[in-house]
């Protein structure tokens, strides 16, 4: 979970951070409602959002609620500022680090990335600019990834004697297959978004002009549908995906049971057979 590696001006490198690194007047995380839908936002643009203690911190207790948020069905996760989704964890903060730090940051990392990737709502990662190290590894724990045409992933950690550790090596073979991730994980080479689209790094690419709107749609799309069956689905196809099979099939098989017998199934059925729109109780 580190910043990008390079020399480009553009770019941001190892420890190029900006002098400039206080969060936003709302603090380093933001969160508003639209509807069913909502929108979390990394408000450290000056530092291209990179990831602070604080920020993490931030970031878990903003997610962490929403499991419980019967107003919230979707999630759309994305960033301020216009030139990084995020660069990757703060080096500028972890320069002047002994090694206790690193485990004692590590616990609050771990926190953040968990809140996200174990959302039980449906969650949309809207991606532009720089995507590195931890900053990719935020859109890895997201159910589905829109980027914007300008989007450059990657996990340069090996450049900096380090692992990814916010789930990199774990969520991107899971996404794109084994030698997808040896090749990203172990050269720890950027990749621009036409790639990133080739090889399913990401689900949509879209014009940088579209994309919260595309990723909002997105959401707002899952959020109009029975919430309890769209909460048991996302649990089947996580669960499932590590299990053997009929072991998955057999999760399948309790989601369905759960589904059956909610308050959304006998409003969706009755909303379908009364041509009208469900009304959903979400239980």
């Amino acid at each position: 979970m580190s910043e990008p590696v390079g020399r480009e001006p553009a770019a941001p490198g190892p420890g190029a951070v900006p002098e400039a690194s206080a969060p936003g007047p709302g603090g380093p995380v933001r969160i508003a409602v639209d509807g069913a839908v909502a929108t979390v936002t990394l408000d450290r643009p000056e530092a291209r959002n990179a990831i602070s203690t604080e920020l993490a911190d931030a970031l878990a207790g903003v997610f962490e609620p929403l499991a419980t948020d019967r107003a919230v069905r979707a999630v759309v996760l994305t960033a301020a500022g216009d030139r990084a989704f995020c660069a990757g964890a703060d080096l500028r903060e972890r320069g002047g680090f002994d090694d206790h730090d690193w485990f004692v940051q590590r616990e609050v990392f771990r926190r953040a990335f968990g809140a996200v990737r174990r959302c039980p709502l449906p969650t949309v990662a809207a991606v532009f600019g720089f995507a590195l190290g931890g900053g990719f590894e935020l859109a890895l724990c997201c159910d589905l990834i829109v980027a914007a045409d300008d989007a450059t992933l990657g996990l340069p950690e090996v450049q900096l004697g380090l692992v990814p550790a916010g789930g990199g090596t774990q969520l991107l073979v899971r996404r794109a297959g084994p030698a997808v991730a040896k090749d990203l994980v172990l050269t720890g080479r950027r990749v621009e978004a036409a790639e990133a689209r080739r090889l399913g790094l990401v689900d949509r690419l879209v014009l940088r002009a579209e994309l919260l709107a595309t990723a909002q749609g997105l959401a707002a799309q899952m959020a109009g549908n029975a919430p309890t069956a769209v909460r048991l689905a996302k649990w089947a196809i996580d669960l499932g995906g590590d299990l053997a099979r009929e072991a998955g099939l057999e999760a399948e098989d309790q989601a369905w049971r759960r589904a059956v017998k909610s308050a959304d199934r006998r409003e969706g059925i009755a909303a379908w057979n009364q041509r009208r729109p469900p009304a959903w109780p979400g239980e």
